[in-house]
């Protein structure tokens, strides 16, 4: 289990580099930084899954096409389009500490599906998390630069609650299907949904990149752009799914869907590096009350045995 831990924050820490990429390639549009993402992901999905790839395409049939394309689109393409305008409008706090919900809203969306705890029962926890959520708003507001606009902070806000529901919705639906069609494995699922995921950003490239010429040089150029790029395809999406891959094999359903907090608590170390300042106390307010939500809705949940429901494969970062 003590392995099982530290390669969850080890996962973590390869996640939580996500939410610092919009912030530091701010010259770039948020199309453009998740398509070439994930035109680097596809790549890369397509050197590893190499000699194996016409016999996997062989074995697709329709209903596993459109599975691929819906989890490719709400897992990866607008979730990260959401999550990126989140950062660039409202901030990395703000967006990570929303979107670390992810336990929480996959528990309440999916709670047929594994025996329901009843409502009642999660008003204490929901509580907290709406008094987390108030504090980081508060705080957002409270220290916008001079000119933002509270506009565009709001819809900052809004697009990393979008951005936590498709990634929700994401997790669910995936582990329902690969329940329904164990023809696939989850690495060779995961491998499909890569190079789908490649497929779909190099048709939404020419639209990402028309009026790339307007960007602007200098510290935020094409070099650092594809080189950040590459580097969260193998950092996050590689690496930091084989972390967790293990984390969720040695450690009990309930733990592992706790040990999914460390990307946020990740996202918020690596935003206050960035700033160069310490967390402010609503900040600090926020880290608590929502960590103290999740962590007791999940220990709610203590006696089901759907591990899916709880740790869904990553397979977005």
């Amino acid at each position: 289990m003590g392995i099982g831990v530290l390669c969850g924050l080890l996962a973590g820490a390869m996640w939580g580099i996500v939410f610092l990429a919009p912030a530091y390639l701010a010259a770039f549009t948020p199309l453009q930084l998740t398509v070439g993402r994930y035109l680097a992901y596809g790549a890369l999905a397509l050197v590893l899954v190499g000699p194996r790839l016409r016999t996997l395409l062989a074995r697709l049939n329709r209903a596993d096409l459109w599975a691929l394309v819906r989890h490719a689109l709400a897992g990866n393409l607008v979730y990260y389009v959401l999550l990126a305008y989140g950062v660039q409008y409202a901030g990395i706090a703000p967006t990570s500490l929303i979107v670390g919900m992810v336990p929480l809203v996959v528990t309440l969306l999916g709670r047929h599906d594994h025996g329901a705890v009843p409502l009642r029962r999660m008003l204490a926890p929901l509580l907290l998390v709406a008094a987390g959520i108030a504090c980081i708003n508060l705080d957002t507001f409270a220290h916008a630069p001079v000119d933002a606009s509270a506009i565009a902070i709001a819809g900052g806000v809004l697009c990393a609650a979008g951005a936590l529901l498709c990634w929700s919705w994401y997790a669910l639906d995936n582990a329902r299907y690969l329940k329904n069609n164990p023809h696939f494995s989850s690495a060779e699922w995961s491998a499909l949904y890569g190079l789908a995921t490649g497929v779909l950003s190099l048709l939404l490239a020419p639209i990402a990149f028309w009026d790339a010429g307007s960007v602007a040089t200098g510290e935020h150029d094409w070099t650092v752009f594809w080189i950040c790029n590459a580097l969260l395809a193998l950092g996050a999406s590689v690496i930091g799914n084989h972390f967790w891959n293990v984390a969720s094999r040695r450690v009990p359903v309930t733990l592992g869907g706790q040990l999914i907090l460390f990307e946020t608590l990740f996202a918020l170390l690596y935003g206050c590096i960035y700033r160069g300042a310490a967390p402010r106390p609503l900040e600090l307010a926020a880290i608590a009350l929502l960590i103290a939500g999740v962590a007791w809705s999940v220990r709610l949940h203590g006696g089901v045995e759907d591990d899916e429901m709880f740790t869904p494969p990553r397979e977005q970062h």
